[in-house]
This record gives structure tokens, sequence and C-alpha cells, in this order.
């Protein structure tokens, strides 16, 4: 499968340069803004990093102020700012608050698209499954996603503003860390179709328990129209799955669909197996129709997401052989989320990396041990720091014991919500510890043998990207030089 196979999958490529996708005066009135010359932006950008000529740059008020980045955004090819304030060097919309503003931008793009329109939350996959949805929409017309994580009170109407009205389909992710903010997200993409793809104990930190998570990713629904679809999972697969039916038949969805393992489920996964090196394939039964497919990834829990995924596609209209079809030719792991790289270190030991750095909770920690503990040859688990579960993280960390029992070698990034779990381990299994990640890195090196499979994996605050880094250099054979 060539690039040119896969959905895009960033800022840059969603839009051609030619497609105009706001005009100075679409502008002012979706804004309320008055602009001080006229412009034609192509895209939406609020990070000078990610601009590329032609964007529309919304200077937003964050831990720095993105007015200090205008000029800079002009002289990389800005069409125009979105400010309070005129700054020399290019077309300004005035308003009188640039966060508000962007999310009326978000509103307009939504109610002129008239897309059908899919949410995904959950405490574990909403990426992947949003990704994962996006490759089915893609191959059925002109769509548009979420790139990267960009699912919080920024994230949501910077993807809504970047929406082209041409589209005919489109997912969205919403996150939060707090009750209420998914209401808010929630209202300001009117979805067709919500899913809460799982409830773990992940952001504990700001919630009385597990059931307060539940209540907060149900807010969801509450945007759903009454001709909505709901898809929740299946008690097989989550405890949380009847109160999430029921939160949803409460605010008036017209289709509760389950997804799981058992009989029943509209969604059902029949089989699900690793068929080789980075690759799976499955079987599943999605509202009647049997469908197979196939995955660039490993793990089990890629199956049920695949499931969720046909279930949105076939809300959105998409059969499900279209999807499964467009699951086995276009998808593509996201970064951090289960990649697998064969490398060569300099010493000529081959072995293989599996990037699941991005982020963690113990859901998905679990999971992801599951997997590694399924290769041949040693394996390795290079564990960073899971954040926000509050007062319960030294147990939830140590409680990570049962998933190691067939790991060969334990590497852990962080601080003291590893002692129990460290002083667990016979020494035999103690690879190295450290308080950061980037310190793990030598005592990997040093320990690496061929065959090995190496399991990189924590929050994405705990720098576990910083030794997948690493190992993805030139000095690593197959490393991509990033």
């Amino acid at each position: 499968m060539s690039d040119s196979d896969h959905f895009p999958a960033d800022h840059a490529s969603i839009r051609r340069d030619s497609d105009i996708l706001w005009t100075a005066a679409e502008s002012e009135a979706a804004t309320g803004g008055t602009s001080s010359h006229p412009f034609a932006a192509t895209g939406v950008a609020i990070d000078t990093r990610d601009l590329v000529p032609g964007d529309l740059f919304v200077a937003l008020k964050g831990a720095r102020d993105g007015h200090d980045f205008v000029p800079e955004a002009f002289a990389k090819g800005a069409s125009a700012a979105l400010v309070v304030r005129r700054i020399e060097g290019g077309s300004c919309l005035l308003v009188d608050d640039t966060q508000a503003a962007l999310e009326r931008l978000g509103a307009a793009a939504r109610d002129r698209a008239r897309a059908f329109r899919i949410g995904v939350t959950g405490s574990v996959g909403k990426t992947s499954v949003k990704e994962l949805v996006a490759s089915i929409l893609h191959a059925s017309g002109p769509a548009h996603h979420s790139v990267k994580s960009y699912n919080n009170h920024w994230g949501v109407p910077l993807t809504l503003a970047r929406m082209p009205a041409a589209t005919q389909r489109a997912v969205f992710e919403l996150g939060m860390s707090a009750a209420g903010e998914i209401r808010v997200l929630g209202a300001q993409i009117r979805p067709h179709c919500a899913i809460v793809t799982r409830i773990a104990p992940a952001h504990l930190e700001f919630f009385d328990g597990i059931a307060g998570i539940a209540a907060a990713k149900a807010e969801i629904f509450e945007a759903l129209g009454l001709e909505g679809i709901a898809l929740v999972p299946g008690s097989d697969v989550d405890e949380f799955g009847d109160f999430l039916a029921g939160k949803a038949a409460a605010h008036g969805a017209a289709g509760k669909w389950r997804f799981g393992m058992s009989a029943g489920a509209e969604g059902r996964l029949l089989s699900f197996a690793t068929i080789g090196p980075g690759e799976s394939a499955g079987e599943a039964e999605i509202l009647g129709t049997r469908v197979q497919f196939r995955l660039p990834i490993e793990g089990t829990h890629w199956g049920v997401n695949a499931v969720i995924a046909l279930l949105a596609g076939a809300a959105a209209g998409i059969p499900a052989k279209e999807g499964a079809e467009a699951l086995s030719t276009h998808f593509r792991p996201p970064e951090g989320r289960g990649a697998r790289f064969e490398l060569q270190s300099p010493s000529g030991k081959n072995f293989t990396l599996i990037d699941d750095s991005y982020n963690a909770n113990p859901v998905s920690m679990a999971a992801a041990l599951v997997g590694l503990s399924q290769h041949p040859g040693r394996k390795i688990a290079a564990l960073g720091e899971m954040r926000e579960l509050g007062p319960a993280a030294g147990s939830l960390h140590s409680g990570l014991a049962a998933g190691l029992t067939d790991i060969d070698l334990v590497f852990l990034a962080g601080g003291s919500v590893w002692d129990d779990l460290w002083a667990s381990l016979s020494p035999v299994k103690r690879g190295a510890r450290a308080g950061n990640a980037a310190a793990l890195i030598p005592a990997i090196e040093t320990k690496l043998e061929s065959g090995d499979h190496l399991l990189v994996k924590g929050s994405n605050a705990s720098g576990m990207r910083s030794i997948v880094t690493h190992f993805r250099t030139p000095s690593y054979r197959g490393g991509s030089g990033e």
C-alpha cells in the first residue's frame, strides 16, 4: 500500500492549496468580526509550526499569547490573522475574543457542510477508533476528520473550522479531563452518531470514581438529535454498557447499537487473530451482515475497535462490506499507538520495536502487555507512568504485575508510583528503573538481543516518546531519522 492509498493524515494534506475554505466576507459573517483587508484562506491554523501558506492564523491565548506569533505567521504566508488587536504585516480579522470566534467559525462550517457527523469519546481507544472510522469515511466520498488528538476546547472547533463545505461525512474526537467538557464539545459538533468506546480509570484524579467518568463520557448523548444513533459497549466489553445505553435512551437516541463479542450485539466480533508480523485478520457481524477484514497491526483490542468503526460506517450509510474493504486497504495505525518497526542496532542485533508511547491508562496498558506476551522471543516492556490517576495511582500501577508474568525484562520510568511493582518483580525481570524515560535508553541498549520485542508505552507526559525517537534514528538500521 502506497502513501497515496491512505487517507490524509495531517493539516497540510487535508486540502489542496487551490481550495478556498474561508473568504473575508464569510469569516466576518461567521465570527462577527471585521477584516482590515480582503483575503481568501485555504486552511486554518493556531500554531505557526504547523502553518502552511494560505492559512488563516487564529491567535489564541493560552500558556503563550498567539498574538506574539502573528508576525511569524504572516512571514510564513498566512492569508490573514484572527486577532483582538490590529497587527501590521497582513490582513487582520478583528474580533472581541479569538477562542469564541474560532468556535463560531466552526459552527458556521458545521452548518454549511451539512455532513453526517460522528463523535467519538471514551477512556480507551477513542483516537484509534476515530482513525479507523476516518479510513472508512474517506474511502466513500468527501470526508473530514480530527488530526492527531485534536479533541479539546480548541481542537474540536479548529477541526470544525477546517471542514470543507463539500464534506459528506466527518468524524470528530472528544476528550475531557473534567465533568461538563464533553457536553460543551458535543454541542459544538451536534453528532448524528455518538460513540463511547469504553470506560476506564483515566483522569481519575479529577473524579470521585470511575462511575463519575462514565457519567461524564455519557454527556455526548445529550447532543444527539431524535434521529441520532448511539454506539455503546456491550456488557461483555464494559461493565458500564447498560448505564451508557440507558443514558442514550434518556436523551432520545433513536438507535442504541451495542458492540462486543456476545450474541445479540448489533456489531459483533466473531474472530480476530494475528496472521503475521504486524498484521491481523478478523471476522465480524454488522447489523446481520458478515464481513472479513484485515488490519496492519496486532492486539486483540483492535478487533473490537474495528467493529465499532464498521458500525459507525453503517450509521453513516456505508455498507459493512464496503467498510471492511476500506479498513483492509486504507487504514494505518496512528503514531504511537501500536505500530511496529523492525530495527537493527549498530552492533548488528535485530529486534522489533512496538511504539505504543502516545498514551496509557490501566486498561490500555494491560491490553498492550497481553499483546506483547504473545510474541516469540524475549519480551521487553519499557513503561512510563500513567498520569492523572489521583490517590489510587500507586495501586493501579502495582496492579499491572499480573500482566508482566510472561514478560522477560521490565524497564520503568517515573517516580514512587512504581515502588510496589518494582519490589514485586523477580531480580531477573528487573531491567532498569529511572526517574525519566531518556535515562532508560542506555540500559535498554545494553540489554537488547536479537529476536527481542520491545514495547514502549506510557502516558504522553511521561516522555516515553523519547525512547522511540532514539531507536528510530538512522544509527539504527530501519530507523526513520525522525
